[in-house]
């Protein structure tokens, strides 16, 4: 069953205009120049190029049967001979105890087929949802990498303007095994490297080079140097271990005594002579002398070194070094520690001598410090080599991008793998299902054709479009058999091609007919049975109010529904799976619409088609619309000329809106008035109170109207229930 119908660019749809419903019964009117005739040719053939924005849904294997201009023109106008519509013979009964067994196992299919596409669309929804809520996920990808400073935009290219197609791709990714080292703000800036303003070689940085390490080394520094122990006094300073002391006291003693006995620098008594100043220099010779000296060269030599380390600054300033910015500061700080430390060291031995001294080794530092700068060097090398494979390099900053990406928005895209594998295994199985019901209603298909070559008759279908045509009080041409399934049209024993020849109602009703005997049998012999879609547009066009309700009653009695009671219960069945009627005529619409409100809201869906600037759309209608144009129907009344059926069943319709829908009053108790019980309203009271108020032709059999006697009746009614004023007014 269609459960919508799009149009979109087509004819007066400018837009995307849908037309929802979930009714078995459709009925639309429009006025001419709305758009119906394009509605209805989508749904005849909806392949053709023009309808390429529109589509159908919830059309299965349905067979749409359309009546409209190109169907008549089709059928009628294009071939001589018209193709034979078979029917069902009851005659097989065998024959059709099969066939009807064979239906029966479609119908059943039909109905595991209608639980496993639920099951299938369900899948397919909750499948949709959870690649909905991953898209979303994946899509922050996009929004935090295609604004700011859009660096790393580029990543994205193709993939910025379709949320489905970037989770695609990042599925796609096979998960590293462990985390990219490098992170985001790395990538940026190796990218803003190769394509910013530092986009340029860079030199590779000097080893950082101490040449004195060997005096850190120097035996002279673990020495204790001491003076000549052959002098008067070196038993005494050994003994005191204060040789270093002595030493620096030389300076306070002058150099030429002025007495024997002058006052001693430390002690502050006269007890310094010239021997005790000779016997001390004695002690510190030129061994002593010698040994201080080679340690003053060996810190004039250690300190130049030092001098020598470069400023942490001039490592600085390479950009490719803020990577192992940290690391270094700590081995350079440890490095220029120990060398400090060990300057120090030989002043303090210089100091004193007498003191042994172990310097640290710098060596050790020096290395991790050098090694530090190589791994600077590496990334410099790895840069400028960058720089000269620009493209290639930008390939590898995307792939650690998508890596990084892919670690990081992996249980999104796990859970989402895990949630598709079981969806298409459900999926699966459920088409594997589907499948094996296609094949089993296939085998029951061709059961009903093998049996319908038995049941085919052509003559019924002649017969039954004669005797249509007879019921409608046409007699001048019919249909004659022609061949083995064709017949054609024929006008008192004329039986030349002569249907041109008719009126454009005769047309109408014939190929209307004709349509009708179609719709009830097949088209062809082998014709499997299928659902069946009906399409009607504007069957009473061309025809004459008489043939109006002519044609409702065909289309209430063969397409329309069936309440049947069952059990106390009511349900309604069809012999069509679903019917769309457009119409012009506003008074054909409401011929057509259910009357009572319960029953018309559950089978029948009321559409309005209008046009505008903006173009054609459909607006759902209630039946209270229908009666706002009810005036029409008083035009027709007013007028003695108009057919007397239609007169009649438009005084009907008044009447039946005024006071059911308007007053809601029972019109009985208005009928049993004395001023009504007149003999010459009494057909109007039967006409008024008939079951359906299609039947209207049913007066001509009785030859009960009579245009005064309608119309008094009619006045009579509305002043016997209080709205003469209301009649008058309507009159006019």
């Amino acid at each position: 069953m269609i459960t919508k119908i799009n149009l979109d660019k087509v004819a007066s749809y400018k837009y995307p205009t849908p037309l929802e419903t979930d009714r078995k019964i459709n009925l639309i009117y429009g006025l001419n120049g709305t758009g119906k005739s394009t509605l209805s040719n989508l749904l005849y053939k909806p392949n053709e190029q023009r309808f390429s924005n529109c589509f159908i849904e919830g059309l299965n294997d349905d067979d749409v049967l359309v009546y409209n201009q190109n169907f008549i023109q089709d059928n009628f106008f294009e071939p001589e001979n018209q193709k034979g519509i078979f029917t069902l013979s009851k005659e097989n009964k065998e024959a059709e105890v099969k066939i009807g067994q064979a239906e029966k196992e479609i119908n059943k299919i039909e109905g595991e087929k209608g639980i496993k596409l639920k099951e299938l669309e369900q899948e397919k929804v909750e499948l949709n949802q959870k690649q909905e809520s991953a898209k979303n996920n994946v899509w922050e990808i996009k929004k935090n990498y295609t604004g700011g400073d859009r660096v790393l935009e580029f990543c994205l290219d193709g993939l910025k303007s379709d949320g489905n197609k970037l989770l695609s791709y990042i599925e796609s990714l096979q998960k590293p095994n462990t985390k990219p080292t490098k992170s985001i703000a790395e990538l940026k800036d190796d990218v803003q490297a190769l394509s910013g303003e530092n986009a340029q070689k860079y030199a590779p940085l000097a080893f950082i080079v101490f040449a004195s390490q060997d005096i850190e080394e120097e035996a002279l520094l673990g020495k204790q140097i001491i003076g000549n122990k052959n002098t008067t006094v070196s038993e005494l300073i050994n003994k005191l271990g204060n040789s270093d002391w002595v030493k620096a006291g030389l300076k306070y003693l002058s150099s030429e005594l002025t007495q024997e006995n002058e006052s001693c620098p430390f002690c502050q008594e006269n007890t310094i002579s010239k021997a005790l100043i000779t016997s001390i220099n004695d002690y510190f010779d030129e061994s002593y002398e010698a040994d201080v000296s080679s340690l003053k060269a060996c810190l004039v030599k250690y300190s130049e070194a030092v001098q020598l380390i470069p400023d942490k600054s001039f490592f600085e300033n390479n950009p490719k070094f803020e990577t192992y910015k940290k690391d270094f500061e700590i081995k350079y700080n440890a490095f220029v520690r120990i060398v400090d430390e060990n300057k120090k060291l030989i002043e303090d031995k210089i100091k004193s001598p007498s003191v042994s001294v172990k310097l640290k080794s710098s060596i050790k530092a020096l290395e991790e410090l050098n090694s530090i700068i190589q791994s600077v060097n590496v990334l410099i090398g790895e840069h400028n080599k960058k720089i000269d494979h620009k493209e290639s390099a930008l390939r590898e900053i995307k792939d650690t991008f998508w890596n990084l990406m892919r670690w990081d928005y992996d249980q999104t895209i796990n859970t989402f793998i895990l949630a598709k594998e079981a969806s298409q295994k459900n999926i699966g199985l459920i088409n594997k299902a589907l499948s094996d019901l296609a094949a089993e209603m296939k085998k029951h298909k061709e059961i009903i054709i093998e049996q319908q070559k038995q049941t085919v008759n052509i003559e019924e279908a002649v017969m039954n479009i004669n005797n249509g045509l007879i019921d409608l009080g046409i007699d001048d041409f019919k249909i004659e058999h022609y061949s083995d399934n064709l017949y054609k049209i024929v006008r008192e024993g004329n039986a030349e091609r002569i249907f041109r020849s008719l009126s454009e109602g005769e047309k109408m009703i014939i190929s209307f007919l004709y349509f009708l005997e179609l719709c009830r049998g097949k088209k062809d012999a082998t014709e499997a049975a299928k659902k069946k879609i009906v399409v009607i547009d504007d069957p009473i066009s061309s025809l004459s109010h008489i043939y109006v309700f002519n044609v409702g009653r065909l289309i209430k009695n063969e397409f329309f529904g069936k309440k049947e009671k069952n059990n106390g219960s009511v349900t309604w069945t069809y012999k069509y799976e679903q019917v769309f009627i457009l119409t012009h005529s506003l008074y054909f619409f409401y011929e057509i619409t259910e009357t009572k409100h319960e029953e018309r809201k559950e089978t029948q869906r009321l559409f309005r088609l209008v046009k505008n600037d903006e173009g054609s759309k459909f607006i759902p209608m209630s039946y209270e619309e229908i009666q706002n144009d009810y005036q029409a129907y008083w035009f027709i009344i007013k007028d003695e000329k108009q057919p007397a059926a239609l007169i009649a069943n438009c005084m009907r319709n008044v009447i039946e809106y005024f006071f059911n829908f308007v007053e809601k009053k029972d019109l009985n108790n208005f009928f049993l008035q004395p001023s009504m019980q007149a003999n010459r309203f009494q057909a109007f009271y039967r006409y008024i109170n008939r079951e359906s108020h299609s039947l209207g032709q049913n007066i001509f059999d009785y030859k009960e109207f009579n245009y005064t006697d309608f119309k008094d009746a009619f006045a009579a009614l509305f002043k016997v229930a209080g709205y003469e004023a209301h009649y008058k007014k309507m009159m006019k």
